[in-house]
């Protein structure tokens, strides 16, 4: 059985629920989903969806980095919009952090999403 190792950093913010900001298990990361929330206050950013956006990706960043990845090793994105009228300005923000061999990615419109945010995204990556 290949052991699974919890990731948590300061650099994001807490969960919210009985969840892990990420796993890792073998030399895969399973990123839980990112909102908008500032990591040092716990709050919803405040802003519109680009300033969502911005915030949900630099979460993500600090998780990958915490379990020894980063966006470069990035295999799976799913993507949580509340307005798919948003998914212009997602995409821009999404896409700057995959400018060569981006990963597969579903994008999904939702009814709602934890704590008003518009937007969530998870990660699936490889270490190393």
């Amino acid at each position: 059985m290949i052991a699974r190792q919890i990731v948590q950093t300061d650099k994001a913010p807490k969960a919210i629920g009985p969840y892990s900001q990420a796993v890792v298990s073998g030399d895969l990361v399973f990123t839980s989903g990112q909102i908008a929330l500032d990591p040092t206050t716990q709050q919803l950013s405040t802003g519109d969806i680009r300033a969502q956006t911005e915030r949900v990706m630099e979460n993500l960043a600090a998780v990958l980095a915490t379990a020894g990845s980063s966006f470069d090793k990035v295999l799976k994105a799913t993507i949580f919009v509340v307005d798919l009228n948003d998914f212009a300005i997602v995409n821009e923000i999404y896409g700057k952090r995959f400018p060569q061999s981006p990963p597969a990615r579903s994008t999904v419109q939702v009814a709602a999403l934890p704590k008003g945010a518009r937007v969530e995204i998870e990660l699936i990556a490889r270490k190393g």
